[in-house]
């Protein structure tokens, strides 16, 4: 079932308007071949990786079945981490901005839970949350399902991969049984079909090609000594000189590690992984995301839900067991008809693995090599952005134009000199070009934002 235009679709015309509004004419394939099945209310297991446009698909589904004469929730979307749950939010409000009173609210770990009840007392239409702190309302009963019409399980896989499937069974377990299931994984495993089996009823099921396209991707196979596994990736980052590049490492330790290492060798590096703190979390992926940082290196589970604009390349420190996996990393690169790079490193014993995404991928492998590079701490190339740490946010009432202004404000920088700014609870974010830091941190520590003083220093 395929339709190329929103305009095609039965959707209420204020919400027809907006869409067309926010720049989207025609379907992405993932919405072409599952929003028809959604509004009709058919439940709906679909293959879709992130950036492929299914938020819009199931926001817009959702969106179309509320009564919001009823303050009730009517949806619930489930994700595994408070970056993808934050994100889909931010897209389903967008999608609803000229639909007046649609109330959307995040329910996540990491931040205070007593606003959130507060919340959800003066009445919720749409909820997306995480499954811990959704079972903590659930049982303390600040969060009530019984009028949900459409439920949504946002990358299922990693949801698994994590740990939740109890949590998520608890947390479907006080829904109704007559609603729309939608389930969305990248990968479609023996896991996923009994998930769907157990909270689905008669899906319509939908895949999309998880494979790259040679035009958006290059990618390529070193094959390298065990024990020169940090040399070579020394080398290739300083080859290819990527603005932003994810590094991904099989375990914590070795995540941790690596970036120990190249830290001390110059490189602008931050760790991810399933240790960090929240806010320390919420710093890192500021960094990276405003061009401060240029080297982010991950594990899988840490880097779910992560969506960089203009992701340059992504390496492979070491090849994961599984393809499919594999296909999800790289993918987080060359979108939206940019060209990204996919560098793996392979030492002899792991030639098995690029054997499997080789068949996975129905092509063979293009192998390169690194020329001798040695790790040693020498002043690389800084990323373009330096990021201002703010201690004051969402709560001090603080806004990103609060933040411009201060900073643009009469002989002040000029718009371009700053980046990406970031408002949370209680603190902010703003990415100022290097050359103009230390005139915006002397103008922040000088003046007043929103009338206040607030503590400012560079971000570490």
């Amino acid at each position: 079932m395929n339709t190329a235009e929103f305009s095609a679709l039965p959707l209420k015309p204020a919400l027809l308007d907006n869409i067309e509004s926010l720049g989207y004419s025609k379907l992405t394939p993932i919405q072409a071949e599952s929003l028809p099945h959604i509004l009709e209310g058919k439940d709906v297991i679909a293959q879709a990786k992130t950036g492929s446009g299914k938020t819009a698909a199931f926001g817009i589904g959702l969106l179309s079945r509320l009564d919001l004469s009823s303050f009730r929730v009517q949806a619930l979307v489930v994700c595994p981490t408070r970056e993808l749950a934050d994100q889909v939010c931010k897209e389903i409000r967008r999608l609803a901005r000229f639909t007046q009173n649609i109330k959307v609210q995040a329910l996540c770990g990491g931040v205070p839970f007593g606003p959130q009840v507060g919340s959800l007392e003066h009445g919720v239409h749409i909820v997306v949350g995480t499954p811990g702190r959704l079972q903590e309302h659930l049982r303390k009963g600040s969060l009530r399902l019984s009028n949900l019409k459409v439920l949504v399980l946002d990358e299922a896989d990693r949801m698994l991969d994590m740990g939740f499937e109890d949590a998520i069974s608890d947390v479907i377990s006080y829904a109704p049984n007559h609603r729309q299931t939608l389930l969305f994984s990248a990968t479609y495993s023996d896991p996923i079909r009994e998930m769907s089996r157990h909270y689905q009823y008669k899906p319509v099921t939908v895949s999309i090609e998880a494979h790259h396209h040679d035009s958006d991707i290059e990618q390529r196979f070193y094959q390298i000594e065990k024990a020169g596994r940090a040399n070579a990736l020394g080398y290739l980052l300083a080859y290819h000189r990527p603005e932003s590049t994810v590094v991904f490492c099989n375990t914590k330790k070795d995540c941790q590690n690596l970036a120990n290492e190249l830290e001390s060798s110059g490189f602008s590096v931050q760790c991810l992984h399933g240790d960090l703190e929240q806010k320390d979390r919420d710093k890192v992926l500021v960094r990276f995301a405003n061009k401060s940082c240029s080297i982010l290196v991950a594990t899988d589970v840490a880097a779910r839900g992560l969506d960089i604009k203009d992701l340059q390349a992504v390496i492979n420190y070491e090849l994961p067991w599984d393809p499919e996996v594999y296909v999800h990393r790289i993918g987080r690169t060359g979108r939206a008809g940019k060209k990204g790079l996919a560098l793996s490193l392979c030492a002899q014993q792991e030639t098995s693995r690029v054997k499997a995404i080789e068949d996975y991928q129905n092509k063979p492998a293009i192998w390169d090599e690194v020329a001798p590079f040695q790790m040693k701490h020498e002043h690389r190339f800084a990323p373009p952005m330096v990021t201002l740490h703010i201690d004051g946010g969402r709560k001090h009432k603080v806004r990103p134009g609060d933040i411009l202004g201060a900073l643009t404000g009469e002989a002040g920088l000029a718009g371009s000199e700053v980046g990406k700014i970031d408002i949370f609870d209680l603190q902010s974010f703003v990415a100022v070009q290097r050359g103009s830091v230390e005139r915006a941190l002397a103008r922040l520590k000088a003046g007043k934002i929103k009338g206040r003083s607030f503590k400012v220093r560079k971000a570490s």
